[in-house]
């Protein structure tokens, strides 16, 4: 089967080199598939993109009267999809999937990071000032995390932190097992009592703004948040009053709401329209990291062999594990 994929990154090449392995015949773009562009999928069954090509309803639509039947995403987020007009229209679709330990080992990096004020002191030795006024830190082993989303990455955070010696609480409404080295809790006792709230599910229309205004009042004077999930998460505008206001007492935020655009991208020559995004990462207490949380050689190379087996399972009408029902 012939196959199309955009936003090929330099570091996906060598993984994309054994398509033919698969039984893919792929063909590379560098481009975003947009609706300028949309004619390069004219004889191809399958395609592949990462995370901010246009896959809404009308791009669908034209994907599938150009004959593209499946359409694998290297993310393993999937909320930038239609898939009510991708079922509608007859294409397939699936994600990808990579270990857990990339996002986890970065979250609580972040955690770190802000316990001990690292963006602080890293700006002051740029400018050669190593005075430690205000640098005053914390150390994990006496506070309390809370962890929302208790599926694979979650757990690989808890595992993470269990050698921290702190107290972890979590919540998840799916998880049936209990998960080793935490407490099962509610949101409202989360809020109340820890030091360190970290954000691991996935964005849908129900949990959008999960973190909002309400849920900010009722965490802890000098609290930190942390999300390495989704940008939408987090209601931005409520989590920039509560820094403001000093009742949240830092955030660490590998990913933000109005992120496209922005992230992945040299914008030292542009003006830019986001202003939420530079107004929060100009916060002493904030570390704002360009959504890179899962990007490792094990997950890049990863996220590419999901998609080529997925096409080639597509292809071949075998039971694919990584399609999105």
């Amino acid at each position: 089967m012939k196959i199309i994929s955009f936003e090929t990154k330099d570091y996906e090449t060598a993984d994309f080199a054994r398509a033919a392995q698969y039984g893919l015949e792929a063909t590379l773009c560098a481009e975003e598939l947009t609706a300028d562009n949309v004619s390069l999928v004219q004889g191809y069954e399958g395609i592949t993109t990462l995370g901010f090509s246009d896959l809404r309803a009308p791009m669908l639509c034209e994907l599938a009267r150009r004959g593209v039947k499946y359409l694998a995403t290297r993310t393993v987020g999937f909320n930038h999809i239609d898939l009510a007009a991708a079922k509608q229209c007859g294409i397939r679709v699936s994600s990808a999937r990579y270990e857990p330990y990339n996002v986890a080992d970065f979250t609580v990096m972040l955690m770190l990071m802000l316990l001990r004020k690292a963006k602080i002191s890293v700006c002051r030795a740029l400018v050669n000032d190593f005075s430690l006024d205000g640098m005053c830190g914390r150390e994990m082993r006496n506070l309390t995390i809370g962890i929302f989303g208790a599926g694979k990455i979650g757990r690989a955070v808890i595992q993470n932190l269990s050698g921290f010696g702190c107290k972890i609480l979590y919540y998840d409404p799916y998880a049936r097992d209990p998960v080793p080295g935490a407490q099962r809790s509610d949101p409202d006792t989360i809020y109340r009592t820890c030091d360190i709230i970290s954000l691991h599910m996935p964005l849908t229309q129900e949990n959008r703004h999960f973190i909002d205004a309400a849920a900010l009042s009722k965490m802890k004077t000098g609290a930190l948040l942390v999300n390495t999930a989704r940008g939408g998460l987090v209601d931005t505008q409520a989590l920039t009053e509560a820094l403001e206001s000093g009742h949240l007492g830092g955030a660490g935020l590998d990913t933000i709401e109005s992120e496209e655009g922005a992230v992945h991208i040299d914008l030292r020559a542009r003006i830019v329209n986001k202003r939420d995004l530079f107004y929060l990462k100009q916060f002493p207490n904030v570390i704002f990291t360009s959504h890179y949380a899962f990007f490792t050689e094990e997950a890049a190379s990863a996220m590419v062999q999901c998609a080529l087996e997925s096409l080639s399972r597509f292809s071949r009408g075998e039971e694919n594990p990584y399609e999105i029902r």
